[in-house]
């Protein structure tokens, strides 16, 4: 290789020498300062809202919701953005007037909540729209020890025991029994009131009642008529922390479908579902010998009658020592030789 080309490809390596520093100046001279100044600054903060303050829904309301305190609340919304239907705070607006009212449509969590998407108790068709999707009302008879002394309100969850007494027909009394045949039914309104009554201190009014009505399925509706008919039915008040142990065990059981995906949204409406389905089946219940000694754990058996008795039951024997079998007539005396037991008739035999 001559001198020239020697030059030329010495010429060339360092001009791509110097070309390659010189982009990596200007590459680093570049994202230097944006570095440097994105260090000093904060993520932009949204404008705060400074429209007036109207009503939202704290949490997703579905239809049939009766609402409470917890379910609302007073939110700043823009003020180009506000509607005449919304409920704006002011003296106008009494959140305790809007408790117990039913949700007639659904409203998601955060949005406002419009004087159309409720229904007031009284207006007309309160109660449908508190129904759930295929659910039916029942009015169920009950006194005030069957009630929990008035202590039920609409919302409440409530089990439904059945007492009745068994005759059979033995001697001594019937069977006095009581069961749970009902679960998780939601109360809806007592007697023709839907809300609970509050004094002037805003204290709840506790009254006496005649009636329940409650949600069921039109299955549970048909077995509620037919309670009434066999006994005396009652009350019993549900706690909020039972519905965690029942939804486990319905779960282990299958009687819900747990999504497959891990969607949260999919989730809470599982447990919402959940929550609020009436249980029939699984009833339990308590005779009137697990209170009383003195009271049966059984129905009491019919006594045949003199005919039936005489052709249904066999004639008693007797074995002789021989092994002859005998008709026993009258009273018998049992005579034990060792293992061996022989009955002998007292006033003699055919």
């Amino acid at each position: 290789m001559d001198g020239r080309k020697i030059m030329l490809l010495v010429g060339a390596l360092i001009v791509a020498a110097l070309t390659a520093f010189l982009a990596r100046s200007l590459i680093l001279g570049s994202a230097a300062p944006q570095a440097t100044a994105s260090i000093g600054l904060t993520a932009p903060q949204p404008a705060p809202v400074t429209g007036p303050k109207v009503l939202v829904a704290t949490k997703a309301l579905p239809v049939g919701t009766i609402l409470d305190a917890s379910a609302m609340k007073f939110q700043p919304w823009p003020a180009e953005l506000v509607e005449g239907a919304y409920f704006v705070e002011g003296p106008e607006t009494d959140l305790a007037k809007l408790q117990g009212t039913v949700v007639r449509f659904a409203i998601p969590a955060g949005q406002p909540i419009a004087q159309g998407a409720l229904v007031k108790p009284g207006d007309r068709g309160f109660l449908a729209a508190a129904l759930g999707p295929g659910m039916r009302a029942v009015t169920v008879p009950v006194s005030a020890q069957s009630a929990v002394a008035g202590f039920v309100f609409p919302g409440d969850r409530v089990d439904l025991v059945l007492t009745q007494s068994v005759p059979g027909g033995g001697d001594g009394p019937p069977l006095k029994v009581s069961e749970t045949v009902l679960r998780n039914l939601r109360v809806l309104a007592t007697d023709q009131s839907t809300d609970k009554e509050t004094d002037d201190k805003g204290n709840t009014v506790v009254n006496t009642y005649s009636s329940v009505t409650v949600e069921a399925t039109p299955t549970i509706a048909e077995k509620i008529a037919v309670a009434q008919t066999l006994g005396t039915l009652s009350l019993s008040l549900r706690s909020i922390a039972d519905n965690a142990g029942e939804l486990e065990e319905a779960i282990a059981n299958g009687d819900i479908d747990v999504p497959q995906s891990n969607d949260p949204k999919a989730e809470k409406a599982m447990l919402a579902r959940a929550a609020s389905r009436p249980i029939e089946g699984k009833a339990t219940f308590s005779t009137g010998a697990d209170v009383s000694r003195f009271q049966r754990s059984s129905v009491p058996g019919k006594p045949a009658t003199e005919g039936a008795s005489a052709a249904a039951a066999p004639p008693p024997q007797s074995s002789f020592p021989g092994g002859a079998p005998a008709v026993v007539r009258g009273p018998v005396v049992r005579v034990a030789r060792g293992n061996n037991v022989t009955e002998v008739p007292v006033g003699g035999t055919k």
